[in-house]
């Protein structure tokens, strides 16, 4: 059934990550079905649904977070499994979320100096002019690995200094380059063979890039850097550095691909420092 899910998700308008997650939330569901019913899966009953959420709760642990994204799968089986004529009804929908309280300190935990040891060390050890290319562009315009990876020859113009993103959902939107990543693309430009390739980033035989290798990145350096730093980091930082330097909020919602404006605002709070500095003057 896994494969006919995944097929249906295929049709979907949704991003390679949003459909490997389902997928695996998907394939997490079935496994606690089968272990703890002892019967082979048929279809989505309430009663399952509600006990899972329950054991997710409590045996697991899980954070409400957590528990909304393997919601969110069983919200997207259940549609697949009424398409497929194996169900009539809903058995979960959105009003099954846990409520996650609102986080008041920005959700950026790394720095400038962070950021500018990172790609130092990668110009240092990696000699990888294309590698610190695509940290400067997720740490100074905001990108995700997969629409770093997904650039195209013609989709940047070194002039006028745009840059066309397409992001989640096939979104475009068109984002501004600074000096920093100015001076990294054409650093990475010279290098770059004139290989047969429409993508900007490629691999070393002309292929193109794969993520694991950006992830890796943050793998190796995570560890010289006594502080682990994910991709997603990159993006905080980006977004509560724009913010300090005096962009509006709908500006950097427009920069880094923001579909909800609260997303942003998060970013205005102030850092997890800069609270327990407060809470000690008390």
């Amino acid at each position: 059934m896994i494969e006919q899910f995944e097929k249906y998700l295929h049709q979907e308008d949704l991003s390679e990550n949003t459909r490997s997650s389902y997928v695996q939330h998907a394939k997490g569901f079935l496994k606690w079905f089968e272990e703890s019913k002892g019967t082979e899966f048929k279809q989505l009953h309430r009663e399952n649904v509600k006990d899972y959420i329950s054991y997710l709760r409590t045996i697991k642990k899980s954070s409400p977070k957590t528990i909304n994204a393997k919601i969110s799968a069983l919200i997207k089986l259940n549609e697949f499994l009424m398409d497929s004529k194996v169900q009539n009804d809903y058995a979960v929908s959105k009003k099954d979320n846990l409520k996650i309280q609102q986080q008041y300190a920005s959700l950026a935990r790394i720095d400038v100096k962070d950021v500018e040891r990172f790609r130092q060390l990668l110009l240092d050890h990696e000699k990888s002019k294309r590698n610190h290319s695509i940290i400067t562009l997720m740490a100074y315009a905001g990108l995700r690995i997969s629409e770093a990876l997904e650039i195209k020859m013609m989709d940047f113009n070194l002039v006028s200094r745009e840059l066309l993103i397409k992001g989640k959902g096939d979104k475009a939107r068109t984002v501004f380059m600074s000096d920093k990543v100015i001076t990294a693309l054409k650093e990475w430009l010279k290098e770059r063979k004139a290989l047969d390739s429409d993508y900007l980033f490629i691999s070393n035989r002309g292929s193109n890039l794969n993520r694991t290798v950006i992830n890796n990145l943050f793998t190796t350096y995570s560890k010289q850097l006594g502080k682990d730093i994910t991709p997603h980091d990159l993006r905080h930082f980006f977004c509560s550095h724009a913010i300090s330097k005096g962009m509006s909020v709908h500006e950097v919602a427009n920069h880094a691909g923001h579909s909800n404006i609260h997303t942003t605002l998060l970013y205005t709070n102030p850092s997890k420092t800069e609270l327990i500095d407060k809470m000690n003057q008390l």
